[in-house]
């Protein structure tokens, strides 16, 4: 949504998260590909809802999406969609339920990928590093050649886009989906995530966690939301801030040292609630490696002067500190319709992985290698960026309404600015209660109107 990782299948979470089952838990158990006899068409067709005549559970209250079907079945009754009924008028309607059980598993959506699509190649992985890395240097050494106030704007623009896009391939050496050698993929996501001012171990553990724990209301780590009883704590300043563009957006380097509220611990401490014993070495390390980039930027600062330093780095950095923002809370928030979020017995790896957003940034889509294909990403993080998009619309038949198109882009994603502010006038917490909420309104906060109700 920040953006947890460990090559292949994610590592065994610290001890104060509970337990969920993996994708590598049901592989192991011996069902995670789909009977030979099993068929779309079976999926589609099987019933998933209460029997006709039942009512709905009444622990959730959310606006439903209604769309009307081109035919109705033989006798003209009502059709049934994921567990929502349309008991009005003579002919069907189907009424789809973002929040209820979707009637396929994580195995249907996995045997419907093409197997090429899970295969990582270091050397088109690594070329893309080359290429990146090759672009920073070259716009470093044409802005400081040219030293114009004409050409700086533009050089912030572009350098901090492409520290963004040196984060998306350090993210992908923590999730393993750059190669299969762990070693390579340490070192490589070192020298990338250092260069960034990013603790690459200390970042990987705690977005490991977010992927093993996405959608869920208390345990998801990055972009969560607020339960109401947090939210009323925070201090008018501090809630201020959280919803006021452009603050949000400045958020990355403040959530590194000390998390998201309600939560406790720093990226950078080997001691924090957010790692095991033995994951404390591997922190120490990202820590070292953090500290010794700091020392060069210093050193730098002596050799060219600190405004030099702050127009060829600090300002960069900041851009890409807003990238990140951007990108990560729209991957997880301010879609047209409310999507759930969940807790308890409702929630589930598959369920929670549905909850996420697949965005277009139009020509910033390949320079940030695919990142806004990421609904398949979360679900199977080990898929290499490259082949995200094709992946995607493998298992879209499968996903049917639980996927959600983008709106497309034009050149740039001007239109997601809106959709970030609307977002952030409406999305302000979730009830304390209730195993599948959605977001509410603050109307002395948001303009965005009144609050939705939510599970009680």
């Amino acid at each position: 949504g920040y953006m947890g990782l460990v090559p292949m299948w994610p590592q065994t979470p610290p001890a104060n998260h509970p337990h969920i089952e993996t994708p590598q838990d049901t592989y192991e158990k011996g069902n995670f590909f789909p009977s030979k006899h099993a068929r779309l068409a079976d999926l589609k067709l099987r019933p998933t809802g209460p029997p006709r005549g039942c009512h709905l559970p009444t622990r959730v209250s959310a606006p439903l999406r209604v769309s009307p079907i081109d035919e109705a079945d033989d006798e003209g009754e009502k059709v049934t969609r994921n567990g929502v009924v349309n008991e009005e008028g003579g002919r069907g309607e189907e009424l789809f339920d973002p929040g209820a059980a979707p009637p396929f598993k994580l195995a249907d959506v996995r045997a419907a990928i093409p197997k090429h699509c899970w295969v990582k190649d270091p050397w088109r992985s690594m070329s893309y590093v080359l290429r990146d890395v090759a672009v920073v240097l070259g716009l470093a050494c044409g802005a400081a050649y040219l030293n114009s106030w004409v050409v700086w704007p533009l050089y912030w623009a572009a350098q901090g886009t492409m520290f963004w896009a040196l984060f998306v391939l350090g993210h992908d050496c923590g999730h393993g989906s750059f190669s299969n050698d762990p070693k390579l993929n340490s070192v490589v996501g070192h020298l990338l995530h250092s260069s960034i001012l990013v603790p690459y171990h200390g970042w990987r553990i705690s977005h490991r966690t977010h992927h093993q724990n996405h959608g869920h209301v208390e345990n998801d780590e990055s972009w969560h939301p607020l339960s109401e009883r947090i939210y009323k704590s925070l201090d008018t300043i501090t809630r201020g801030l959280r919803f006021t563009v452009p603050f949000p957006m400045l958020a990355y380097p403040f959530y590194l040292w000390g998390r998201s509220p309600g939560k406790k611990g720093s990226h950078f401490h080997p001691e924090s609630d957010l790692f095991v014993a033995s994951e404390r070495k591997d922190v120490i390390t990202s820590t070292a490696c953090w500290t010794a980039m700091v020392g060069l930027l210093v050193g730098l600062s002596f050799v060219m002067g600190p405004l030099q330093l702050l127009k060829l780095y600090g300002i960069p950095y900041w851009i890409f500190v807003m990238w990140l923002d951007f990108v990560t809370y729209l991957h997880h928030h301010g879609h047209e319709d409310k999507l759930p979020w969940y807790r308890g017995k409702e929630w589930s790896y598959l369920r929670g992985g549905l909850t996420t957003i697949d965005r277009d940034y139009g020509w910033i889509n390949n320079i940030h290698h695919d990142i806004g294909t990421h609904v398949i990403h979360h679900l199977f993080p080990q898929i290499p960026h490259y082949h995200l998009i094709e992946a995607t619309e493998a298992a879209r038949p499968v996903l049917g309404n639980y996927y959600r198109e983008p709106k497309k882009s034009g050149p740039l994603p001007f239109h997601l600015i809106g959709t970030l502010i609307q977002s952030l006038k409406r999305d302000h917490y979730v009830s304390d209660a209730g195993e599948v909420v959605y977001y509410q309104t603050d109307p002395k906060l948001g303009s965005g109107g009144s609050p939705s109700s939510d599970a009680k």
